[in-house]
């Protein structure tokens, strides 16, 4: 059910409205006066609003004035006379839904009300995403109190709303998208397009087309013209993950964006104007892969105009009782279910755990013992094989979980299997993925588990 408010100076046509809004199930507000709708319009805030464009005292123009002042604005649907057709689609200019011309029939009038409240509904989601997308990436919300990140949140609040092109450094599953989306959200960009691509994902040529477009009949399989991420992206922001994997002509041509602000299709031979912010993300350090001859001095220098490094799990332990937390509520959110506490001797283990995953891989930890855990107590029992084992044991004391009398060989061995399977595990079968995390290559990768 909607609330409809309807002015007609007509009584007569207030009634035939009125009566088919209610058949409708809708909730109705008639008005003959337009001087009295327009003092009711912020007391009722109706999702649709239909009024008459001429009447005597008060034309649809000044009702129409009126509901752009609401927050949320309502559907208007004019109604007007052949005459002045002309008349309400000025209206429509100046942000009216519809109108219907009289004498109207009534499913005509019914099927504008379905839309316009569809529409409508439409609009009021979206605004509530924007804001819940804004809520979510709150700066507050990149967890972290130690002083490394401290520091990082100081330099995101500083340069959020200027246009400069930043360069977010740091090892798979630091955040680096956490913090560009952070910074998309919170600039005056905010309103427009944010849009991700990773350039690892895709071969260098399908990832040129994705970038900027293509002309049908540029390559076997373009069929049709098609617009380029950049070009959707436009007034908005475009993130360049995994940008350290781009192929060295992809590089040549990204530069020539950043300085020109210009893209061109694959095989077109006109240039189109963009305006986009540009946010890149690398997982290793150009620098190294400059020196190697993997990446272009001149485009790091574009890339990297605000450079921001995001620290390694292992250099700030002290954020893990808090993000721990901030994982576990998040779970029993999205699960319904009870907020789990965490056992202090599961704490000192997760505390005592390197994470080559970083926070990735501790959210993948914290979600795999809220599953396990009984009574809603995270235990250590219920945290991965390898933080277990990375618990120190006092002085004197035998660990249980270690193999004593074995040779070290064969434990080292047995150990560094169990990990590489965890990893391969956590990244969901991926021998790729965990290659990259283990920082080893993927010929090493299979080396070790043949």
């Amino acid at each position: 059910m909607a609330r409809i408010l309807v002015i007609d100076d007509e009584p007569a046509m207030v009634e035939v409205i009125s009566t088919l809004c209610r058949e409708l199930g809708h909730q109705v507000f008639p008005f003959n006066s337009p001087e009295r709708a327009i003092e009711a319009l912020p007391g009722c805030m109706p999702q649709a609003v239909i009024a008459d464009i001429q009447m005597e005292s008060v034309s649809g123009f000044d009702i129409l004035k009126a509901c752009r002042d609401l927050n949320p604005m309502p559907a208007v649907i004019m109604v007007t006379g052949h005459a002045s057709v002309q008349t309400a689609v000025e209206a429509m200019k100046l942000g009216a839904y519809d109108y219907v011309t009289k004498p109207f029939k009534i499913d005509e009038l019914q099927l504008s009300i379905q839309r316009a409240l569809d529409f409508q509904c439409a609009v009021r989601e979206n605004v509530y995403l924007k804001k819940e997308l804004k809520e979510r990436y709150k700066f507050e919300n990149i967890i972290g109190s130690s002083p490394k990140m401290q520091q990082v949140y100081s330099l995101i609040a500083k340069v959020a709303d200027t246009d400069s092109t930043i360069l977010i450094q740091g090892e798979s599953g630091t955040g680096k998208e956490l913090v560009a989306r952070a910074l998309h959200f919170n600039s005056r960009r905010q309103h427009h397009p944010f849009v991700a691509v990773n350039c690892s994902a895709l071969p260098e040529n399908l990832l040129e087309s994705e970038l900027f477009g293509h002309k049908k009949g540029a390559f076997t399989g373009a069929v049709q013209d098609k617009m380029g991420l950049f070009e959707e992206a436009h007034n908005g922001t475009i993130f360049l993950d995994e940008i350290n994997s781009m192929a060295q002509t992809l590089q040549t041509k990204l530069l020539r964006v950043l300085q020109e602000r210009v893209i061109r299709r694959v095989g077109d031979t006109k240039n189109i104007p963009i305006s986009v912010r540009v946010l890149a993300a690398s997982n290793e350090s150009l620098h190294e892969k400059i020196l190697t001859g993997g990446f272009r001095e001149d485009l790091y220098y574009r890339l990297a105009v605000i450079p921001i490094e995001i620290p390694p799990l292992r250099e700030r332990l002290e954020d893990i009782p808090l993000l721990a937390q901030h994982f576990v509520q998040k779970i029993a959110v999205q699960n319904t279910t009870p907020v789990a506490k965490i056992q202090p001797e599961a704490l000192e283990a997760l505390a005592c755990y390197p994470w080559p995953g970083n926070v990735r891989e501790l959210e993948n930890a914290i979600e795999r013992a809220c599953a396990l855990c009984d009574e809603s107590l995270i235990k250590v029992n219920d945290l991965p094989t390898q933080v277990v084992h990375r618990i120190p044991t006092p002085a004197g004391e035998t660990p249980a979980q270690l193999p004593v009398g074995e040779s070290l060989d064969s434990f080292v061995k047995e150990l560094e299997r169990r990990f590489i399977e965890e990893t391969i595990r956590f990244n969901e079968g991926s021998r790729d993925r965990a290659a990259k995390m283990l920082n080893i290559s993927m010929a090493t990768l299979y080396r070790k588990l043949a």
